[in-house]
């Protein structure tokens, strides 16, 4: 990791704690209270981030694919369970007063550019482009006009897909990550050392974003040098839900703050040296010098 890009008021990056962003995304299944339990949740675990997905429904996905029998607690098509799942002015409103309230800051992965224009008026400290929209150019180039910083995950990427993005977002305020986009990821999938090679590759700071079901891998991702920790958080992995197999519980989230806070401290900043709890020690135990 070479540099540091302030996310809103956090800076990450060399020197800097991990950023731990609660990926609530449609765990709330369409249900403002549930969000609401969610956001309160990640909040008392100790996130300073909790992130949405937007999307304008109708621009995102082909009339077929709306179309396609899907059966879901909204209705017998997909299009029913995609509108079911996405909130409109009224919720969002709600979101920023709840973030709001518990000091927490708020952002969405928007897929189209009016999902752009409609988080623009809530002044996000940075988006977060999802890996599927990666190759997007002009979705891209569309975030840039903000120039608000960007999290760009690269899921289902190519090294030279990637190279394209960069080359297009610039490397100034970005910060990538490393993603492996399986539902869950199976640990021999989620290439931590990618982090190291991102970093160097690029020399902008590089998070994880995390599909898997060990808190372990993302403690060990901070240890590799990632800036920015996502997870993806439910209340309960038995709801209702395509992405709740996939998350965290509160309690889990929790035990990964205080995991991830006691690494980075005992990461220590690289100097080899005798500490003084050391002395004591070395006067009993060495026979010589």
């Amino acid at each position: 990791m070479t540099n540091t890009v302030a996310l809103g008021t956090r800076a990450v990056g060399d020197g800097e704690p991990a950023l731990i962003v609660a990926e609530l995304g449609i765990n709330h299944n369409g249900d403002i209270e549930l969000c609401r339990q969610l956001i309160t949740a990640s909040a008392e675990a100790g996130c300073e981030v909790v992130k949405f997905q937007k999307r304008t429904v109708d621009v995102v996905y082909t009339p077929e694919e709306l179309a396609r029998p899907r059966e879901n607690p909204f209705g017998p098509t997909n299009g029913d369970l995609k509108r079911g799942l996405e909130f409109g002015p009224d919720e969002y409103e709600q979101i920023d007063n709840i973030a709001s309230s518990l000091g927490v800051a708020w952002t969405a992965s928007c897929w189209d550019e009016a999902s752009v224009d409609f988080l623009e008026q809530y002044h996000p400290p940075f988006y977060k482009i999802a890996s599927a929209c990666l190759t997007d150019d002009s979705l891209l180039r569309y975030h840039r006009t903000t120039e608000r910083p960007i999290v760009l995950s690269t899921g289902m990427s190519s090294i030279e897909q990637i190279d394209h993005a960069v080359e297009l977002l610039d490397t100034e305020n970005l910060v990538l990550m490393q993603c492996t986009s399986t539902y869950p990821t199976h640990p021999d999938e989620l290439n931590l050392r990618a982090i190291v090679t991102l970093a160097e590759r690029y020399g902008v700071p590089v998070g994880f974003s995390a599909h898997d079901a060990s808190l372990a891998t993302s403690v060990a991702a901070v240890a590799l040098g990632a800036c920015v920790i996502e997870r993806h958080v439910t209340l309960d992995r038995n709801l209702w839900g395509s992405d709740q197999i996939a998350s965290i519980e509160p309690d889990e989230l929790a035990q990964l703050v205080v995991d991830i806070r006691e690494v980075e401290q005992a990461l220590g900043d690289g100097t080899k040296r005798v500490f003084e709890s050391e002395i004591p020690v070395r006067g009993k135990l060495r026979r010589v010098g």
